[in-house]
């Protein structure tokens, strides 16, 4: 792999704007018609969403993902794909750089919720 540029400087103010926190991946189910989507049920401690991911043909069995911990985008705007509202975004690692994608997760199991940064 070739190693991107680094982009352009942002002020931290950008970077704080984000909420990304982890959550317990509770179900993944398959989005009726989509060849990309999986529907992830996951839980922040004090409250669930739904997650739509492209990760259908990264993995072999997406499924696998289910009761692992990762790093989610929850403050994004819900956002409609195939008929479904996504309320938030997987944080992975890869696919930007055309390597099979993996989970950003803790090094250790941590409280669901508990805030990056």
């Amino acid at each position: 792999m070739t190693t991107a540029p680094v982009k352009p400087a942002v002020p931290l103010a950008a970077l704080e704007a984000l909420d990304i926190r982890v959550g317990t991946i509770q179900a993944v189910e398959d989005v009726p018609r989509s060849d990309k989507l999986m529907r992830l049920r996951v839980g922040f401690g004090d409250h669930q969403r739904t997650i739509l991911a492209a990760i259908k043909q990264e993995r072999a069995d997406p499924r696998d993902l289910q009761g692992r911990q990762a790093l989610f985008v929850v403050n994004l705007e819900p956002r409609r794909m195939m008929g479904e509202l996504s309320e938030g975004m997987l944080f992975d690692l890869g696919y930007a750089d055309g390597i099979t994608p993996v989970l950003a997760v803790p090094e250790r199991e941590v409280p669901d919720g508990t805030r990056a940064g």
